[in-house]
């Protein structure tokens, strides 16, 4: 129970962080549209997002926290004092030498992740690499941010490090409408919003620190025991914890081959898809690794099992008719968001294209953060990054055989290949992860699965059915005010949830289905 509602605490921070998301993106579509500058944009900012999901978020969180979580289960409160005072001296000191590196070399930089501009000679490029040199010490505040909320998460303190996203939000959005009139190039205000967030979402953590009397004394500890230990647990999830973000950036690679405007189609889908990554995925797997690493080291491994269990029973009932839900409706969606002044209605359709791609493989990115943890809570990080491996290199081989199979039939919309890769290449991801977990023992379903699968399965045909039923045309979304598209959008959306709800009760769900294994 009281997983169920941390996570629920989790999800709700989120949520809000989410939907000013949103706005942002809004004002985003409003002010710059979909156009090489934006492009341009979204790509320098794509790069250092890359890294903090890849270090921050990725690979270091999830090296981080077990140790962390070990050490304090030992009672030594120096211990976890020193620990912490090393693990933020060394890391400041990495990516202190990252970022120069970065900024200096930005140009460099650029060209690994947007080829295709370098070879057509793109003014989009040099832009890019302008905003690259604001945006790229991003990852060292993020960095040190996220290393300040795996110490709260391992407190069980979610709050502030869940709300802290919504500072990024805020510091775009005011960038935009304050900043972007003053520029000589309107876009590059953007960047200096994403600077300015990031010194402001390091600075909120400390007060949360202190409370714990855990603020860090940064001093370098390249020898310390437990900062070697994270490294040798970092070096392999650099790739097996963040996949799904790697994949994503080969679809940005391929996208500066294809014509203006693929990267802000991808960037507004994949924006869309993060709505229910970010508020259940990141959730669930951000209160789960914590307390799968204590049930870890109290060697419980009934309750490790039961705890998995509930993530993936939970996991189903939520996010396939959230998936279902944002195929059905990413036209009215995308629409009621973004289409307004400068984001047209052609921007719509290729952007709908490839959210339909995204939103088949949710399923598969957010089992993907439910399985991952019950690897790197009992420290073992070479079996993910075997499986990560294989994922992405199906991932590259899709992506080439999907955008090309599209431009052999001449389809309005080769960058949708891109995002179905992706989904493709996370359910091959999953399906490896829960493979070796059961074949360890480490996971054995529970009984009930037979009953809550056939009351999801039947309750989104309802839904989809009831969506289909209720949707309208498209002329008549597009002509309609912003009031009246939000309105109608809101409507079917809770149109379809009661059904889906009702259906599962009906279906025989009952609380308590939801609460198993959640202690």
């Amino acid at each position: 129970m009281q997983l169920l509602k941390s996570t629920a605490k989790v999800g709700t921070a989120t949520i809000s962080s989410r939907i000013l998301g949103f706005i942002r993106d809004m004002v985003f579509a409003r002010y710059f549209g979909a156009s090489a500058e934006t492009d341009a944009f979204f790509l320098a900012f794509k790069i250092p997002n890359f890294m903090r999901r890849l270090f921050a978020e990725g690979s270091f969180s999830l090296a981080f926290v077990p140790v962390l979580s070990e050490v304090r289960a030992s009672g030594d409160e120096r211990a976890l004092k020193e620990l912490i005072d090393n693990v933020t001296g060394t890391l400041a000191g990495i990516l202190l030498v990252l970022t120069a590196v970065g900024v200096l070399a930005a140009p460099l930089v650029l060209a690994i992740f947007a080829p295709g501009w370098l070879i057509d000679g793109r003014p989009e490029f040099w832009l890019s690499a302008d905003m690259l040199r604001i945006t790229f010490p991003y990852i060292l505040l993020i960095s040190l941010t996220a290393l300040a909320g795996g110490i709260l998460n391992t407190f069980d303190r979610f709050l502030v490090p869940a709300l802290t996203p919504v500072l990024l939000n805020v510091s775009l959005i005011a960038s935009a409408v304050l900043l972007s009139a003053r520029m000589d190039v309107a876009v590059k205000s953007l960047a200096w919003g994403v600077l300015f967030a990031g010194i402001v979402q390091l600075l909120v953590q400390v007060p949360a620190l202190l409370r714990l009397g855990l603020l860090p004394r940064p001093r370098w500890g390249w020898r310390h025991s437990g900062v070697r230990k994270i490294l040798r647990l970092m070096i392999p999830t650099l790739i097996g914890s963040s996949v799904a973000q790697i994949n994503l950036m080969l679809d940005i690679v391929i996208a500066t081959f294809l014509v203006s405007g693929s990267v802000s189609w991808l960037y507004y889908s994949d924006r869309l898809l993060e709505f229910p990554l970010g508020v259940f995925g990141v959730a669930l797997s951000t209160v789960i690794l914590p307390n799968l690493s204590r049930k870890f080291a109290n060697r419980d491994p009934r309750a490790f099992s039961a705890t998995l269990d509930w993530a993936l029973r939970l996991a189903l009932i939520i996010t396939l008719p959230a998936a279902l839900g944002l195929a059905v409706l990413s036209t009215p969606i995308l629409i009621t968001l973004f289409q307004y002044q400068a984001f047209q209605l052609t921007d719509v359709e290729m952007s709908a294209l490839s959210l339909s791609a995204y939103a088949a493989g949710l399923p598969a990115f957010i089992a993907v953060k439910v399985l991952a943890p019950g690897f790197y809570a009992r420290q073992d990080t070479k079996t993910p990054v075997k499986i990560a491996i294989i994922a992405m290199v199906s991932n590259m081989a899709l992506n080439f055989a999907f955008v090309g199979l599209f431009l052999a039939l001449a389809f309005k919309g080769p960058h949708t290949g891109l995002a179905l890769a992706s989904s493709a290449a996370a359910y091959i991801n999953a399906g490896l992860l829960y493979r070796n977990l059961k074949r360890q023992g480490t996971y054995q379903p529970e009984p009930g699965w037979g009953r809550v699968a056939v009351a999801v399965l039947l309750a989104c045909f309802a839904m989809t059915c009831a969506l289909l039923w209720q949707y309208g045309d498209l002329p008549d979304w597009a002509n309609a005010t912003a009031m009246v598209r939000a309105t109608r959008l809101a409507t079917l959306i809770l149109f379809g949830a009661f059904v889906y709800g009702v259906i599962l009760l009906v279906g025989g769900l009952r609380r308590h289905h939801l609460e198993k294994g959640s202690s």
